[in-house]
């Protein structure tokens, strides 16, 4: 998994939500929603990455 977004070159850590397209190209949440869910390498849609199998997220209620 690439760990930096390809646009902004923000760290993306294993357990954050980032976004790939079938290339495997690589973008933060930010960018990707700013791209309209678009490659700009490929013109092709990007989906949310999938996560490391024991990857833990936390979540504050």
């Amino acid at each position: 998994m690439k760990t930096e977004c390809e646009k902004c070159t923000k760290t993306i850590q294993e357990i954050e939500i980032a976004y790939i397209c079938v290339h495997e190209c690589t973008f933060c949440q930010d960018c990707t929603e700013n791209m309209g869910h678009t490659c700009p390498n490929c013109g092709g849609e990007l989906v949310q990455r999938p996560r490391k199998a024991g990857a833990v997220i936390s979540c504050s209620l």
